[in-house]
């Protein structure tokens, strides 16, 4: 396990215990990145600052399960193929789904399977590749990302109260660009 690969059960940032204390005066990450510089000063323990960071609220805000999805019936990973179909507001395949919620195709494929059997997406087959379905929203799908929507966004602002505007459209942006970078360069340093 590496010092920052955000295991939700680590704290990110390598931490043994999972148990969510924070050091004196910091958070839990704070708290970690002392000890790894007890351990070891020589090294650079930045990087860890900010990657053990956001796995970390990554990991919180996955345990909170977005509560009005979850009255939904629906999961985070349902509510992103809902979304991509209505937000892009044509049908889509499977692969472009995958690559429109950063998911693997098994992953959509059996999400797909319960929107279906819920009546939320149909598939159609394309008429020139029987291999290819094209999904879109029934009325109800839509219904449903059009209700759900503005209680989602509300909960998600509260859940970011603690941060005036401003800060939040300097996170905003600081993370945006990072993410693009990512984006060019993780393959490459994969490698």
């Amino acid at each position: 396990m590496s010092a920052t690969d955000g295991g939700a059960n680590d704290g990110g940032a390598g931490a043994g215990s999972g148990d969510g204390r924070t050091g004196p005066g910091g958070d839990t990450v704070a708290a970690v990145v002392r000890q790894w510089r007890a351990v070891h000063p020589d090294l650079d323990t930045g990087p860890m600052e900010i990657i053990g960071r956001i796995n970390r609220c990554a990991a919180l805000l996955q345990q909170a399960e977005d509560a009005p999805l979850r009255r939904a019936g629906l999961s985070r990973a349902e509510f992103d193929l809902l979304g991509a179909l209505r937000r892009t507001g044509f049908e889509l395949t499977p692969g472009d789904l995958a690559r429109e919620t950063f998911s693997s195709g098994a992953a959509v494929t059996k999400r797909l399977k319960q929107l279906t059997e819920r009546g939320l997406v149909e598939r159609r087959g394309d008429t020139r590749d029987r291999r290819v379905a094209h999904v879109r929203l029934t009325d109800a799908g839509r219904d449903l990302v059009d209700g759900i929507l503005p209680e989602q966004l509300a909960y998600e602002s509260a859940v970011l109260s603690g941060v005036d505007e401003p800060r939040q459209g300097e996170l905003a942006a600081l993370l945006g660009g990072l993410l693009g970078q990512l984006e060019g360069r993780l393959d490459a340093l994969r490698a």
